[in-house]
């Protein structure tokens, strides 16, 4: 049986680790823990985040920059940098529309905000022509399940277990991360989990299970309850790569139509290219009723979500769904379009598909040659690489990813751990080959340094 991984360690790594610690003793200087430090005095503390790591003075392309002038490769980028960082399409359509209009008061709304609306409505398939801006996609999320209510009658909701749909406390109800709901007290009422979709289908086409079955869970708690609203998924499970089958979410779709459900599906960290499509459901010939989309959205510069709804699903003047202070922010719509510009302009979802089967091979040779690693996921620009103590048992070696990671980071290469064994490699889609070339060298050189 496999065992399960520190609860801390779900979504990402921790930052209190004595592997971390050893990490800055050796590479932060005076000058850093002095900023450290003063982060940590007024910041409050929390899990995945403060106290931090390090301190960075400069993003740029693929690249962070920290206070003692070293650069490293960011294969993390918590997925807003599909155009990479401070792109200057990105940067120049901030700054315009700054003089123009800086913010939109309630009551108006702007030209900016609209063509915003206007081209995610052309880009979405079927009848997704209706949107909602918000500043973030937790905000989104809420969004969607208050327009699921309205729309069906029903309160009720399926979502996954290990699934991460934001850290508010709606949007925790319905996530399935320990290190968000524990210890929270009562949350939303009304929602059901079931197993997540958990194929770890590795390159060879192993499956340790049957995405049916878990459609079957699905089916089970949708009969047997009968008041269920709606279902929200992520399309691909981003931090630990996850990859449902098409017949998995086809079978999903024909139930939520069956029981008279809205499926959302939450893109929030793999749309807009991510996955080598505009949006992920792309790949599995669906159309939800409703995707949320956000991070990357902003173009690395300007926190902006959506949530892109099906025509029918206009019904709700009667209540304020969203309403927030920034919903329709003109700068956030100018970076928005400008990245979703620099996209096509620099044809990188192509890009991406000519990437991906390249980046694929390599991680196959390395799985080859370091008996660690026992899965390798992917899909577009998005790999998971899951460590284990053996490939049999499959135990998650988590001490080794943590080693692993740490190494990289000392040679410029940083990237996500999650579950406590996986390695997320999210890269910029604006990645050169020669730059992938040298952070799989870094990986490579971090396991022959576990030996």
């Amino acid at each position: 049986m496999k065992m399960q991984s520190d609860p801390l360690r779900t979504e990402g790594d921790i930052n209190l680790s004595p592997v971390r610690k050893g990490w800055q003793d050796r590479h932060i200087d005076e000058e850093t823990r002095a900023i450290l430090a003063e982060d940590e005095q007024y910041f409050l503390h929390q899990s995945m985040s403060t106290p931090c790591l390090n301190v960075i003075t400069k993003c740029e392309g693929i690249y962070l920059t920290d206070t003692q002038g070293r650069k490293v490769m960011d294969f993390h980028g918590n997925n807003v940098h599909q155009v990479g960082f401070g792109h200057p399409h990105v940067i120049a359509a901030v700054k315009e529309q700054l003089d123009e209009l800086s913010f939109s008061t309630r009551r108006y709304t702007n030209r900016k905000a609209i063509e915003l609306a206007k081209r995610l409505a052309e880009l979405a398939p079927g009848t997704l022509n209706r949107v909602l801006l918000a500043p973030g996609a937790t905000s989104a999320v809420g969004m969607a399940l208050k327009l699921a209510r309205i729309a069906t009658g029903k309160y009720k909701v399926a979502s996954m277990w290990d699934s991460f749909h934001g850290a508010s406390l709606d949007a925790i109800s319905v996530g399935g991360e320990a290190v968000f709901r524990r210890g929270m007290g009562p949350l939303l009422p009304g929602v059901i989990h079931v197993p997540p979709v958990n194929t770890y289908r590795g390159m060879f086409g192993e499956s340790v299970c049957d995405d049916i079955i878990f459609a079957r869970h699905l089916e089970y708690v949708m009969e047997k309850d009968g008041e269920i609203g709606a279902v929200i998924i992520e399309t691909v499970r981003n931090t630990d790569v996850q990859i449902p089958s098409k017949e998995y979410l086809q079978a999903v779709r024909e139930l939520c139509d069956c029981y008279g459900a809205l499926l959302i599906l939450d893109e929030t960290a793999i749309a807009f290219g991510r996955t080598g499509k505009m949006f992920a459901f792309e790949h599995y010939d669906i159309v939800p009723d409703m995707v949320v989309v956000g991070k990357g959205l902003g173009g690395g510069v300007f926190p902006i979500a959506a949530l892109i709804a099906k025509e029918e699903l206009n019904l709700a003047q009667h209540i304020s769904l969203g309403h927030y202070t920034h919903e329709k922010s003109p700068v956030g719509a100018a970076a928005a379009l400008a990245m979703l510009e620099v996209l096509e302009m620099e044809n990188l979802l192509a890009r991406v598909e000519e990437m991906s089967p390249y980046i694929r091979v390599q991680l196959s040779g390395l799985m080859e040659e370091v008996p660690l690693i026992g899965d390798i996921r992917g899909i577009g620009l998005l790999f998971g690489v899951e460590l284990v103590k053996d490939r049999i048992s499959k135990e998650p070696a988590v001490e080794e990813a943590e080693r692993v990671m740490y190494h990289c980071l000392e040679q410029g290469l940083s990237f996500k751990v999650s579950q406590g064994n996986v390695l997320q490699l999210s890269p910029p889609l604006i990645i050169e080959q020669g730059e992938v070339d040298h952070a799989l060298a870094i990986l490579r050189s971090a396991f022959a340094g576990l030996a």
